[in-house]
């Protein structure tokens, strides 16, 4: 009997970004920076928007890291679909520029830590924060994908799966890049937004996960990867992590020039 495995389709090709190889390609190519000189991460924030208003920002940071053979790539739910905590163990991805492997071995690994991800393709159908951050890794290089998306808020989930995240890359591959996909605050005044990222900023940059945690709850911080972020910075302080900084951040009204309502972007690394 043959065992099929799972092919996640683009859901949101061709309008969060091109559905044409080539021209996906260029505009790709548009946002990095060919000064920057790559070099290894441990973990990176990365906003996920549509290309025209955050891709600049995310191009800021892939152009900074290079790209081992393994991503673990956590998301917000956007949707509400699927179980609170959703991994997928097996198949692949597709995009305009080819598929992403799903890597099996450190999914089953990282189930077996945290007893609450659980295997379910329902969260990861139509969302579309891991599908975007795809082509920029792909346009560098080949790597294996463990996508999760994060529907949990409390911080003693998010700590347990941030441990288990930083245990299992202890004990498999110290190489993997962790990739929290996030945009910052979301429709309120450029003004207001750009305080409010501020301040859930500092902490990330302190890699106070706990408080980031606590200071985008209390203050009213629409951040939606607040979760990944924090299960992010959770692991990468087991991993060694010393450093975070801030590549890069801007709001949607660079590009759309309505500043009533807008988006915050940040791109921070890890080291």
């Amino acid at each position: 009997m043959t065992v099929r495995t799972p092919i996640r389709h683009p859901a949101v090709a061709g309008r969060f970004y091109p559905n044409n190889p080539a021209e996906l390609s260029t505009m790709l190519d548009g946002f990095a920076d060919s000064n920057s000189v790559p070099s290894p991460a441990i973990g990176i924030v990365v906003p996920h928007a549509g290309y025209i208003f955050s891709g600049h920002v995310a191009g800021a940071i892939y152009s900074r890291i290079t790209i081992p053979s393994r991503t673990i790539i956590l998301c917000p739910n956007h949707t509400g679909f699927g179980v609170p905590l959703s991994i997928m163990r097996r198949g692949s991805w597709q995009t305009p520029l080819g598929r992403v492997e799903i890597d099996g071995d450190m999914a089953d690994a990282l189930i077996a830590a945290d007893p609450e991800l659980e295997d379910d393709f329902d969260a990861h159908r139509l969302e579309h924060a891991i599908e975007v951050q795809l082509p920029f890794l792909q346009r560098k290089t080949a790597t294996r994908l463990v996508p999760i998306a994060v529907g949990v808020s409390g911080w003693s989930e998010l700590e347990r799966l941030g441990r288990a995240i930083g245990e299992t890359i202890q004990s498999i591959d110290r190489s993997t890049l962790i990739v929290a996909s996030s945009d910052m605050n979301h429709y309120e005044s450029d003004a207001v937004t750009r305080v409010k990222d501020a301040r859930a900023i500092d902490p990330l940059l302190k890699l106070d996960a706990k408080r980031l945690h606590d200071i985008v709850r209390r203050e009213g911080i629409s951040m939606c990867g607040v979760g990944p972020a924090a299960a992010m910075i959770v692991a990468a302080g087991i991993l060694g992590a010393t450093r975070a900084e801030l590549v890069k951040y801007a709001t949607s009204a660079e590009v759309s020039k309505d500043f009533a309502r807008v988006v915050g972007y940040a791109g921070v690394i890890v080291t």
